[in-house]
């Protein structure tokens, strides 16, 4: 009976640390010389937005030794799932084109017409060709990953695009009948 319960403690303590392993608490920052909202969002991997939105700040100015409560981040899993994706649908494209893919999977986690997690995003059946094509698990570029950070701290700025398609080898144009939002390399976004 006492293993038994030995057993459980056991397996419930490791199902709970091993679950938690890619979850980032939000933290308190303190703001030294030379940073700026922008500086400490790429530095956390969370948007300007939600940082001034958790402190209650309408305008970008932050004073050396102000303490700042930083959001919780995308997990380490959800950043590599993501860059890899803009690795495999925006390769040749130029670094603005690969944030704004980013940046499209990061506003359909915000949308309520998407599922509300990377992961659930990119692996809705038929959204990324590279998904049905494997090419997603190919290591994510540097830029990629760069992109990613980008798109994340900008997150909820911009145009909103939600879709993005290259006319060019697109087989299906239902994205021309959406709003048009920018166009960047060979990728039409729109919303």
């Amino acid at each position: 009976m006492l293993r038994k319960i030995i057993a459980s403690l056991t397996l419930a303590a490791s199902l709970f640390f091993i679950g938690s392993t890619d979850i980032e608490a939000s933290t308190t920052h303190t703001v030294k010389s030379g940073e700026s909202l922008w500086i400490l969002a790429n530095q956390y991997g969370v948007s300007v937005n939600e940082i001034k939105s958790l402190n209650n700040r309408s305008g970008n100015t932050i004073f050396v030794g102000e303490r700042l409560t930083i959001p919780s981040a995308l997990t380490a899993y959800e950043k590599r799932l993501l860059a890899q994706l803009v690795t495999a649908e925006a390769k040749g494209e130029p670094y603005a084109g690969q944030v704004a893919v980013a940046t499209v999977v990061l506003n359909r986690v915000d949308s309520n017409k998407f599922p509300n997690s990377v992961h659930g995003v990119i692996y809705e059946s038929g959204q990324f060709t590279p998904v049905r094509t494997g090419s997603i698990n190919q290591p994510a570029t540097a830029s990629a990953v760069r992109a990613v950070n980008e798109a994340i701290a900008f997150r909820g700025q911009g145009s909103g695009s939600l879709f993005f398609y290259n006319p060019a080898i697109a087989t299906i144009h239902w994205n021309a009948t959406r709003q048009h939002t920018i166009t960047i390399g060979n990728h039409v976004f729109s919303k």
